[in-house]
């Protein structure tokens, strides 16, 4: 069997194959290959046994050359999840040929980022191990909005949802410039507190761009003071919640418990079944039982390496790191962005 290999982006196959794939997620799509693309120069490259004007499988990709990191393909790179959409004897045949690109072309790795991934249960024939894990969760969206609601945790959503409501808040939505801005302006301040910098501006404009209606910036202001804000991807009957963030001096009023009990109510008025929490790093115990207040389901998020990890982190890389995020930290914010933009690119 023949593996061929394509640009997505320019493919004509790629949207119509997209729409009649049940497993395609807003990951999938050209305008976020394209956001990729644009933002961090990235490659997108796709991979199938299909040879013809129709595209019945396909294992999407983005090439990254950086000089600090390595030469690799990552599906895909700042995506919580990207699933093959490709199954049996062709995923199989797929997998392969990427195992033998590392050696032909390379490779530091091919890394894969699955919701599921079909593994042969003979190891020995398995290219691909574990990398990493996460908590990775969802809310299903198809229960009337008062199931959705009682679902909630009374005092740590409800009651907080209640005193937002109280309060008075500003309510925005859509994909402005000033929306833009105000969200930076708390992604700032999130990431500061994180002690990592943030994402290049250039990475929120280009996703605007982009994929246009797809994505929508949510925003809560106290007194013409940003206090949360969320920016969400649609695609499909499915919403993604991208990124979060908040100003900490404003918590006890609530306003991050308001923001997702609104866009829930839209996406509900949408008929949107699923709505995509993302993935949590098992160390994040704070965001995750955030998640599953909001009524979340978890389950196990797995990612995939060719060639397959064998050694941990030294102690040592791990200090080191707390070290460096801590000096970043006090950077003044013009450095402290700039970071962000010089860094993210290598990271994927």
């Amino acid at each position: 069997m023949t593996v061929y290999k394509f640009d997505p982006i320019t493919d004509s196959r790629w949207v119509s194959f997209l729409e009649q794939h049940s497993d395609a997620s807003i990951f999938h799509t050209k305008e976020w290959l394209r956001t990729l693309q644009q933002t961090y120069g990235y490659k997108p490259v796709a991979y199938t046994t299909s040879n013809g004007s129709e595209l019945t499988n396909a294992v999407v990709l983005c090439q990254l050359d950086s000089r600090l990191t390595g030469r690799r393909l990552v599906s895909l790179p700042f995506s919580d999840h990207c699933q093959p959409l490709a199954s049996g004897k062709d995923l199989r045949e797929i997998l392969n040929y990427l195992q033998n690109s590392c050696n032909t072309e390379r490779l530091k790795y091919v890394e894969l980022r699955p919701i599921v991934l079909e593994i042969d249960k003979d190891e020995n024939k398995q290219p691909f191990g574990i990398s990493e894990t996460f908590s990775f969760q969802r809310i299903d969206l198809s229960p009337e909005l008062n199931v959705i609601y009682k679902n909630f945790h009374d005092s740590c959503i409800r009651r907080k949802i209640k005193r937002a409501e109280r309060e008075g808040l500003l309510y925005e939505m859509g994909r402005s410039e000033e929306l833009q801005k105000k969200f930076r302006h708390l992604l700032l301040l999130t990431r500061r507190r994180h002690k990592l910098p943030p994402q290049p501006s250039s990475w929120l404009r280009n996703m605007v761009n982009s994929l246009g209606e797809m994505v929508t910036i949510y925003v809560l202001s106290k007194d013409d003071i940003p206090v949360a804000s969320i920016v969400t991807l649609q695609y499909k009957n499915a919403l993604v919640y991208k990124y979060g963030c908040s100003d900490t001096q404003f918590n006890n009023i609530g306003a991050t418990p308001l923001l997702f009990w609104k866009l829930i109510q839209q996406a509900k008025a949408k008929n949107i079944q699923i709505l995509d929490l993302g993935r949590s790093g098992y160390e994040d115990l704070g965001l995750i039982a955030f998640k599953e207040h909001l009524g979340a389901a978890s389950s196990e998020l797995v990612y995939y390496r060719n060639p397959i990890p064998t050694k941990q982190k030294p102690l040592s890389n791990a200090r080191t790191s707390i070290l460096v995020r801590q000096a970043l930290a006090h950077l003044p914010d013009s450095l402290f962005s700039g970071v962000g933009q010089l860094l993210y690119r290598h990271i994927g």
